[in-house]
C-alpha cells in the first residue's frame, strides 16, 4: 500500500513540473566525438575504393546485415561487385569499422537516418561510397601491406620480405 501511494505522489509531482521543450530540427543535439551513426565506404588517396573484399566486416557483424561479393579488375586488384547494408538490422556496434583492415568501412556521427519504409534502409555501394577518404587521409593499404598490385609495385617500396629468409 505504502508502494502505491509513493508511485501516486511521484506521479503528482512530476505532472506541474515545468516541461522543457526542444526545438529539434533548429537546435542540434550534442553527439559526443566517437560517436557511431551513419556507415560510409571511403576511398584511397587515388580515388579508388578502399574494400578489398574481404569479408571481414561480414564476419564480424553480429547481425549479419552486411552481404558483398568479391571481384578483381585488370590489375589484380580486389574491390566488391556489390556490397549491401540493412540498416533496418543494424545495431551500430562498431564490429564492421574494427574488423576492416582497410579503413574502408567507418561509422560516421550522422544521425537522421529515419525512413518510413523498411526497403529504403537497404543501402547499396551506390549509396554509401563517399569522395573523399574518410576518417583516415592518406592511408593506402597496399602500402603499408607491402602487397604487390599486378606486375609491379608502387614508386619507392621496398619488396615484401621473404620470411624464410628470417629463420635461424
Amino acid at each position: 500500500m505504502l508502494s502505491i501511494l509513493r508511485s501516486i505522489g511521484l506521479v503528482f509531482q512530476h505532472a506541474w513540473r515545468r516541461r522543457e521543450t526542444v526545438r529539434y530540427p533548429d537546435v542540434q543535439p550534442y553527439l559526443a566525438p566517437r560517436w557511431k551513426g551513419r556507415i560510409i565506404l571511403s576511398r584511397d588517396a587515388d580515388g579508388r575504393e578502399r574494400c578489398v573484399a574481404c569479408y571481414l566486416c561480414a564476419a564480424a557483424c553480429p547481425v549479419d546485415c552486411i552481404a558483398l561479393a568479391a571481384t578483381q579488375d585488370e590489375h589484380g586488384r580486389r574491390f566488391p561487385a556489390w556490397f549491401r547494408i540493412n540498416k533496418a538490422r543494424c545495431i551500430l556496434c562498431g564490429y564492421c569499422e574494427e574488423a576492416c583492415p582497410t579503413y574502408a568501412i567507418q561509422l560516421t556521427p550522422d544521425f537522421e537516418m529515419g525512413e518510413y519504409a523498411r526497403e529504403n534502409m537497404v543501402y547499396e555501394k551506390e549509396d554509401l561510397l563517399i569522395a573523399g577518404e574518410g576518417k583516415y587521409p592518406g592511408y593506402d593499404f597496399y602500402q603499408a601491406a607491402g602487397v604487390r598490385i599486378g606486375n609491379g609495385e608502387k614508386p619507392g617500396q621496398e619488396p615484401p620480405t621473404d620470411p624464410r629468409t628470417l629463420l635461424p
